[in-house]
């Protein structure tokens, strides 16, 4: 094939480009410049795409000895990634930005341009894997080493996009094996840490940064009864299942510590209430996708696990679509889900698809 390898800067994408060349593929390098901020760099494992992350990359393409370009997506990562997650946060949801890029930047507006530029593939760094079904179809699937399974960020794979991805690590166990790999390569990233919180917010500091583009306005902190409990300085700052930064003036009566349970940005209301509260019955969205061939009847209830966060552990469920929902109800209530995040569906190691979750239900009733 012909692929485009998404080098990022870091050990995972490296190496995946140079399985690609193993493999005998006609391999290009490209790294996306998602910032247009000249100050760009890399703190310790905070932050991606920077300026450093740029030259690792190009260093890596250098040894395999591929083409290597950098490629401007700042105006379209701005878009449909940096605005979209001010725009939840402003609607009193908790978006997930990464799943944001992998939907609109990696496998959209990176694959679009690979497809029109005669490229099969766009190789990632990611651990999952694809799997052909009997028919021919491809399925995405979970990485052999669960530790180190990231296919829940890649729930929101259509089946169109899954036909010209590849994943070369979705078989190896563990990252320490890519990095001892990578140093038999003599690929300089091979103990490079992994980026991780929220890449244009490179100190880490989300309720500052959304002070600055939302504004702060104070408002009133009340229980589930509606009583007023205390006060904030700006809605945006809080989020479901929080604790910390409450600051109440009120006790609970019953002395206990008490959580985020929503966020309603309408009125600038941030509604607390004890942790048992923040256990949830059922979750649904009107906003879901199918990763590759979607189930034969999705209108009628089928089994299932569910998956809320990138690193939290599936949950037994029960899926159905309905009145233009997809609805999932988990067998145990989930722990903290807020509107705005990602459910992945799975069957088995199947991604069947994902939904981003607009509305909860709590398993607790409020006079509990």
């Amino acid at each position: 094939m012909k692929v485009l390898a998404a080098m990022s800067g870091g050990v995972d994408s490296a190496v995946a480009a140079a399985r690609a060349v193993d493999a005998g593929h006609e391999v290009v390098g490209v790294h996306l410049a998602l910032s247009r901020m000249p100050g760009t760099l890399r703190t310790g494992s905070r932050g991606c795409c920077t300026i450093e992350d740029s030259m690792d990359a190009q260093r890596a393409a250098n040894v395999l000895g591929i083409p290597y370009y950098v490629w401007d997506f700042s105006e379209r990562f701005k878009a449909d990634v940096v605005d979209d997650f001010i725009a939840e946060y402003s609607a009193g949801r908790t978006p997930n930005p990464c799943m944001r890029c992998n939907e609109r930047i990696k496998f959209a507006a990176l694959l679009e341009k690979a497809l029109a530029l005669g490229f099969d593939a766009v190789a990632t760094g990611h651990y999952a894997s694809i799997v052909t079904d009997a028919a021919g179809n491809k399925e995405l699937h979970r990485a052999s080493a669960w530790a180190k399974d990231q296919s829940y960020v890649l729930g929101v794979l259509t089946a169109e996009q899954l036909e010209h991805a590849y994943f070369p690590l979705g078989d190896t166990p563990s990252k320490d094996l890519v990095r001892a790999e990578a140093a038999r390569r003599g690929l300089s990233v091979a103990q490079k840490p992994d980026s991780h919180d929220i890449c244009f917010i490179s100190d880490g500091d989300t309720k500052g940064w959304l002070a600055e583009r939302v504004g702060t306005a104070t408002g009133d902190v009340v229980d589930r009864t509606g009583a007023v409990v205390g006060s904030h300085e700006g809605a945006h700052a809080f989020t479901v299942g929080q604790r910390r930064g409450l600051h109440l003036g009120t006790p609970a009566p019953d002395g206990r510590p008490r959580f985020v349970l929503e966020v309603r940005p309408k009125d600038n209301t941030v509604v607390v209430g004890p942790k048992e509260a923040l256990a949830i019955g059922e979750i649904a969205g009107s906003r879901f996708t199918w990763a590759g061939e979607p189930p034969s009847d999705a209108s009628t209830p089928f089994e299932c696990e569910v998956q809320i966060r990138a690193h939290a552990d599936p949950v037994p469920a029960v899926a159905v679509v309905t009145g233009g929902e997809l609805v999932v109800t988990p067998q145990h209530p989930l722990d903290g889900v807020a509107p705005g995040q990602t459910a992945v569906v799975y069957v088995g190691t199947r991604v069947l698809g994902q939904c981003t979750i607009d509305r909860t239900v709590s398993a607790v009733p409020v006079d509990a």
